[in-house]
């Protein structure tokens, strides 16, 4: 039976975030549109500075958290930007739900889990017969977080030291079977 929701978690700077640009990787090469949005670490000189956020489709770029930014809730050190995460990160996930063949979320945890509108755009897409390749956040918790671990067509994967080079290829061909399968519209 495949599973729809392909939820990666792990413990932080463990690689999900690899172990789903590569699996997006996989799947772009085989032909498959894949939407949805990204956070990546900003760096400067060893120190991470923050985290942007990108549409995987459009390419476009904007802040989900900053050092710098002096406005928005905290979340440690960080200062998160709710504007850009929902304008670019919820609507990202909502255009994928639409017109890609695979939505990728990254992640669902203590930041992004503070904009409404995000969670909306989350549940949106669970409703869609599309596979949602999505990292969780390893020790967050919330109510979303909870409705998609439990979730009939869920299914967890552990990045490990072990298996991370291995990972992605094992989640393109989960998601593949959700989208060859009689099911999926």
């Amino acid at each position: 039976m495949s599973r729809k929701l392909l939820l990666i978690t792990g413990y932080p700077g463990i690689g999900k975030t690899t172990v789903l640009l590569r699996t997006v990787e996989l799947l772009k090469a085989q032909g498959f549109k894949v939407g949805g949005m990204v956070s990546r670490e900003a760096r400067c000189k060893g120190q991470r500075l923050g985290f942007e956020i990108l549409d995987l489709s459009s390419g476009k770029c904007g802040w989900l958290a900053h050092t710098d930014q002096t406005c928005g809730p905290r979340v440690g050190r960080y200062h998160v930007n709710i504007k850009d995460l929902e304008e670019v990160g919820a609507k990202a996930i909502l255009t994928a739900a639409e017109s890609s063949d695979v939505i990728a979320i990254d992640e669902v945890g203590p930041m992004e889990l503070l904009s409404t509108p995000f969670k909306e755009a989350v549940l949106k897409a669970m409703k869609s017969q599309k596979p949602i390749i999505a990292v969780i956040h390893w020790k967050a918790r919330d109510t979303l977080i909870d409705a998609v671990k439990t979730n009939k067509d869920a299914h967890t994967y552990v990045v490990t030291v072990e298996n991370r080079d291995t990972l992605p290829a094992t989640i393109a061909e989960e998601a593949k079977s959700v989208l060859r399968s009689p099911d999926t519209p």
